[in-house]
């Protein structure tokens, strides 16, 4: 038995299932589990699945020398608006940023819009005196007359947390420190978020929205993360627990406490750096990361082996396909698209009369109709049972009884009924309508990135991915799919794999022509200062890495594109290449530069983190052996809509260099793959599973 203290734990709660990873020393994954989501105490759901995997190794908890815990709790509470009373606190003279947000209409000829919902109205946003300049200089001291006034107001209003966004605070903070500490002076419950600690950039819209959001989930969070740490070192847990971030990497959870909109899509996050790791091992440079859960479906861009990023961030949107519909963030995150159309996605007919799948969720409790717990909607899993992909028998490795029976009833009932079709029927329409929307979400999303799906190859998991993955690749143009090991608790295994890592970003607005090298230097040494002393809290003894990037535009434009600085100080031989490094970025987004404009900066960022984890050997030498399965079962085929044979095979029973032809069922603990009939399965040497649509085949 290996020595103690050397293994890594991961914990990802989902609105439907807790996956938990264990892996090695040598970073091989050595246990999973997936367990149903517990929604009222989602930590009892972890605890279950913590103690199956410690089971299956033997050991205590104490021998976890590493925890990374992730959970959709934040993004479901602002999704589902279950947070604090938030009250909004901004300059004398600008009360409504909120109302007057864009100053346009998302759908410009919608005459029965819907505003987003941002939280904080109209009544709960007061104002106190007080001016700085873009500058950070003090134009209009802070009024420490009016506190009492403002305090009386709070309390009127029953706020919970004050949001507190003055205007340019991000370049001079003081006014902001100085109201929070005056406030919780007088009211020391009452949680404070400041913009200049949340989003310290410029455009105070989007940055009081931000602290808005940070507040607004606050005490709920930090409620959840005491009780979560509290309930593992009662356990024997000894190791800190860290927390994946939108961003791809991990933070203390101090700092999840401070900043737990860092938090949101923090899931998902740990899914594009399995698919990134798994790529960079199989040079793959131009892959699509397929994730689908219980609750939605996740796609992600990756080039070079590095997931599409972004620092802007839409909640809750009130036309869910419309940008700008919902309420912004900004936020490190990995870019993705995500749609309602998980395991457990509701499927009902319309108004219209049309098969409709989604957003709604039957979640955990009660779950799909299948899952004999009370579930009486019919769901994408439900429809799956019927078609015969999911063997009841060996579902979740036994731990959940699967009723088909059930299943059939609700499709029918919920749908076959309204349309006079069989319950088999029914659920091949529910399959092809979520199918074709991953597929439909995921064109859409490379058109809007100005890429193609075309020639990439698919990297699926989740506990559905692999059961969708050839359908959604025929309907998306994608010809190769890889299904990595343990891709039901994929999530999970990517955080095993992400970085302790930190990133702030300051607008300090300067030309490119004026540009004061030293000013810069000294901003970012404070910058790295801040950075660094977050992710030493998390890796006291690691070697960091530093990346510096600038956000850069032509004079008078709205938006910018990242740069990256050189490792070294700036210096005024810098500006020529930062003018060549930006026009070259700016021709690959829109063709050609614009000669003779001159460029300004308006945002600085510091990414201080700890080196990627090396990839962990798992190859073995290939043997060809083309497998004939021992089983068979009858299933729907996803082509044809007749019945046909499939053969089972258990994906532990497969070897480097087996090859399979579809249809068939790879079975194993957590998730099923489905090799549709015109696909072709092989086992490369790291033991993915390669399935690559047969030439000549519909």
């Amino acid at each position: 038995m290996p020595s103690e203290n050397q293994y890594r734990l991961a914990v990802d709660i989902g609105g439907t299932f807790t996956d938990i990873a264990v892996a090695d020393s040598n970073g091989i994954v050595c246990a999973t589990a997936k367990t149903p989501t517990t929604p009222t105490n989602p930590t009892e759901g972890a605890l279950a699945g913590t103690r199956i995997v410690l089971e299956q190794l033997g050991i205590e908890i104490g021998a976890i020398a590493a925890f990374v815990h992730g959970t959709t709790l934040a993004t479901n509470a602002l999704i589902e608006r279950r947070g604090a009373v938030v009250a909004g606190i901004t300059t004398e003279g600008f009360r409504d940023i909120l109302e007057i947000a864009y100053e346009r209409r998302y759908s410009q000829y919608d005459i029965n819009i819907d505003k987003p919902d941002l939280i904080v109205p109209r009544s709960r946003c007061f104002t106190i005196p007080e001016r700085m300049s873009v500058h950070g200089e003090i134009l209009t001291p802070l009024d420490e007359m009016a506190i009492d006034r403002l305090v009386a107001e709070l309390d009127d209003s029953g706020a919970e947390v004050a949001a507190i966004c003055l205007l340019h605070s991000y370049a001079n903070p003081v006014h902001e420190q100085r109201l929070r500490d005056l406030i919780v002076a007088r009211r020391p419950n009452l949680f404070v978020s400041l913009s200049s600690d949340v989003s310290p950039e410029a455009r105070e819209f989007e940055r009081l929205c931000t602290t808005v959001a940070n507040a607004y989930i606050q005490p709920l969070m930090a409620t959840y993360l005491a009780r979560f740490s509290e309930t593992f070192a009662e356990q024997g847990l000894r190791c800190p627990i860290l927390m994946m971030t939108s961003g791809g990497g991990m933070t203390t959870v101090e700092t999840a406490r401070r900043l737990p909109i860092r938090l949101v899509e923090s899931g998902p996050s740990g899914g594009a750096i399995l698919a990134a790791r798994v790529a960079r091992r199989t040079r793959l440079d131009r892959v699509l990361s397929f994730d689908i859960g219980g609750t939605t479906a996740k796609l992600c861009l990756i080039d070079d082996y590095a997931p599409q990023t972004s620092r802007n961030f839409e909640i809750a949107r009130a036309a869910r396909f419309i940008k700008g519909s919902g309420m912004p963030v900004r936020i490190p995150v990995v870019e993705m698209i995500e749609i309602g159309a998980g395991g457990g996605s509701i499927a009902s007919v319309d108004s219209l009369g049309r098969i409709a799948v989604g957003p709604r969720s039957a979640g955990s409790e009660p779950g799909p109709a299948a899952f004999a717990r009370g579930g009486v909607d019919a769901t994408v899993t439900d429809a799956d049972v019927t078609l015969g992909y999911i063997d009841p028998e060996r579902f979740a490795e036994g731990r959940l009884h699967i009723d088909k029976p059930a299943a059939e009833m609700a499709l029918t009932r919920s749908i076959g009924t309204a349309l006079g079709l069989s319950a088999a029927k029914t659920a091949q329409g529910v399959s092809q309508i979520v199918d074709e929307s991953m597929a439909s979400a995921g064109r859409v999303h490379a058109v809007e990135s100005g890429k193609e799906l075309g020639g990439r190859t698919m990297i699926a998991f989740g506990g559905n991915g692999p059961l969708h993955a050839t359908r959604v690749a025929r309907r998306a143009g994608i010809c190769r799919i890889l299904i990595p090991p343990e891709p039901g608790v994929g999530s999970a295994v990517g955080f095993l794999d992400a970085p302790i890592s930190f990133e702030l970003v300051r607008s300090r607005y300067t030309r490119l022509d004026k540009l004061d090298p030293g000013a810069i230097n000294a901003l970012f040494d404070t910058m790295e200062a801040d950075a660094t002393s977050v992710v030493c809290s998390g890796a006291p003894e690691a070697a960091l890495s530093i990346q510096r990037t600038a956000f850069m535009r032509y004079h008078g434009q709205g938006h910018e594109i990242e740069i990256t600085l050189p490792d070294h100080a700036l210096t005024e031989r810098d500006k020529v290449a930062l003018r060549e490094a930006f026009e070259i970025a700016y021709s690959a987004q829109f063709s050609r530069p614009v000669p003779g404009m001159s460029i300004e900066i308006l945002n600085w960022s510091v990414l201080v983190s700890t080196p990627a984890k090396p990839l962990s050997a798992i190859s073995d030498t290939p043997f060809a052996r083309s497998i004939q399965p021992c089983e068979t079962r009858m299933i729907q085929c996803d082509i044809t809509g007749n019945l046909i044979e499939a053969g089972i095979v258990f994906r532990a029973d497969l070897y480097p260099g087996d090859t399979l032809k579809g249809p068939a069922l790879i079975v194993e603990p957590q998730t099923t793959t489905l090799v549709s009939a015109d696909f072709e399965l092989s086992v490369d040497e790291h033991r993915n599973l390669v399935l690559e649509r047969r030439k000549g085949r519909p």
